[in-house]
């Protein structure tokens, strides 16, 4: 049976990494497996990336274009892609504007619980790894990056907001969501990913 997995983190984490490296030890395996992103994965989801990343807006515009990206991922990839017993693996997905929106930008929970119960109520990831790091290290890594857009661009308490937000879901949901210590090295987190990777 097809499964879904999301990569979560905040920007710096390594999840990008882990993930093509986590994807590429599924496709060894012979999984069939689609790989995508959030915001984005469809045409009009990657025109909404564009706004989101480099326009100014109100908070709750922000929440609810990022769950209008989603609705669209949802119905024109996430779905028919599991329908059709093709894994998907998403860098990033709900779990993200719980985090970003609530935790970062401070729109209230039960707002964004309500535009999930309505995106996509019935269907959550099998797995999500939340790739945690301390903020310090995760700014650092950042510092190499040429161009950022407006969420990297963002203070480090601004971070670490996203990053116990992130922490909170992890508590509500631990069977579905792994932590892993992100600021090991790579080595380190690919063990890991490999021995999830097994047991799946």
């Amino acid at each position: 049976m097809a499964k879904f997995i999301t990569f979560e983190g905040v920007d710096g984490a390594g999840k990008s990494t882990g993930l093509e490296w986590f994807a590429d030890a599924l496709r060894q395996r012979d999984i069939d497996l689609l790989v995508t992103r959030e915001p984005g994965g469809t045409p009009l989801g990657e025109q909404l990336r564009e706004i989101l990343l480099n326009q100014p807006m109100h908070i709750e515009t922000e929440a609810m274009l990022m769950f209008a990206a989603r609705r669209e991922h949802v119905e024109k990839v996430i779905r028919p892609a599991l329908q059709r017993g093709t894994w998907v693996i998403s860098d990033r997905f709900s779990d993200a504007s719980f985090a970003y929106q609530g935790g970062g930008r401070g729109v209230p929970f039960e707002k964004l619980e309500q535009l999930e119960q309505w995106v996509h109520g019935d269907l959550q990831p099998d797995l999500t790894l939340l790739f945690d790091i301390p903020i310090e290290v995760a700014r650092q890594r950042l510092s190499n990056n040429v161009s950022l857009d407006r969420f990297e661009q963002e203070k480090g308490e601004f971070f670490e907001k996203v990053r116990q937000a992130y922490l909170v879901r992890a508590k509500q949901s631990p069977n579905r969501i792994r932590i892993i210590r992100a600021e090991k090295s790579q080595s380190e987190v690919q063990k890991e990913l490999s021995d999830i990777v097994a047991s799946i």
